[in-house]
């Protein structure tokens, strides 16, 4: 809204406020689903996942949470994510390269990490930050509709759309910061070693996971750049991904979960 009132004075602000009404309402209506939709996921059931099923399963019932709606992604890059407003509104997807790549000991320690964020609520919090970086970004189309006046250059508005990205690339960045930390990784990834008993296979899933978000890297669409926070592990580790970036360096993910291990082997 400070943006619009420089910008445009009064008329700028009633367009900034017209739009945060316009983000409540995507967040309450689409902001469990965008990130489902992105990935091109679809539900599944026990019989065709029953191992995944099972796995989901037991640690739900270990965390003494309710099971979330699972669904599948037919995506290469080994990720998994979760979403919802609440634990009983809550899904887990897991795409089909995860399947393939981590035998069920890892595949464990990714669920419970998933589950984790579930169980805290940081889910809630990523699927309103997703919406609002998808919101921001998707402004730079809003260049080819504003009025400019009696000017007939055909350059004008893909210059401003391009000022326009510039600006507000960064800002959605800031927005996937401050709603997502590395606090809630660090949180999730310690609460998964307590559910499963095994930091390790956590540790040496996520390495599996950085190496597969380097082999198959995700298309950088403007909604899966918003939702890349939601992931277990960053799935754009070059270019513009970067800057939405908001895990920690997976290498000081592994080093906590190694010197859990030897905390609790101190007692």
């Amino acid at each position: 809204m400070t943006v619009g009132w420089f910008s445009a004075g009064s008329q700028g602000l009633q367009f900034a406020g017209a739009l945060m009404v316009c983000v409540a309402v995507l967040v309450h209506l689409f902001g469990n689903s965008l990130a489902l939709r992105a990935m091109r996921a679809r539900p599944v059931g026990e019989i065709e996942c029953p191992d995944l099923y099972r796995i989901v399963r037991e640690l739900a019932t270990a965390a003494r949470q309710p099971m979330p709606k699972l669904y599948l992604s037919p995506i290469r890059s080994p990720n998994a994510f979760a979403t919802g407003g609440s634990p009983r509104r809550a899904a887990l997807c897991c795409t089909t390269g995860l399947l393939r790549s981590l035998d069920e000991r890892r595949l464990r320690g990714v669920v419970a990490h998933e589950l984790a964020h579930i169980r805290a609520r940081d889910t809630l919090i990523s699927s309103v930050a997703a919406t609002l970086t998808a919101t921001i970004t998707a402004l730079t189309t809003v260049a080819l509709l504003l009025p400019l006046g009696e000017s007939e250059e055909t350059d004008v508005p893909d210059l401003l759309g391009g000022l326009m990205l510039v600006c507000l690339a960064p800002l959605a960045a800031v927005v996937v910061h401050f709603g997502v930390g590395r606090r809630r990784e660090f949180r999730a990834d310690e609460r998964a070693a307590e559910l499963t008993g095994d930091p390790e296979a956590l540790a040496d899933a996520l390495l599996r996971l950085e190496k597969g978000s380097r082999d198959f890297p995700l298309p950088k669409g403007r909604v899966l750049l918003a939702s890349a926070h939601m992931m277990t592990t960053n799935p754009f580790p070059n270019g513009l991904g970067r800057l939405f970036a908001a895990h920690p360096p997976v290498q000081e993910r592994v080093a906590r979960l190694w010197g859990l291990r030897r905390k609790w082997e101190l007692g």
